[in-house]
């Protein structure tokens, strides 16, 4: 994913879930996904859908120790 692509998911995720701290860092040995952050905190993955031309998947695990 190229440094422009990342902005404009990283401004769709922000505003989608209205948190300005959300952060995509581009992985350094895949190249059609970055890692999402909130903070310092590891949240997700986003990936390119092979798919479809331009649309992209989040994927998010939630750990069963980390609910209440």
């Amino acid at each position: 994913m190229d440094e422009k692509t990342i902005r404009r998911i990283e401004g769709y995720l922000r505003g989608t879930f209205a948190n300005a701290r959300i952060t995509l860092v581009p992985r350094p040995k895949q190249k059609d996904s970055a890692e999402v952050y909130i903070g310092e905190e590891f949240i997700g993955v986003v990936f390119q859908d092979e798919d479809e031309d331009g649309s992209f998947m989040f994927e998010m695990a939630i750990l069963a120790e980390d609910l209440p």
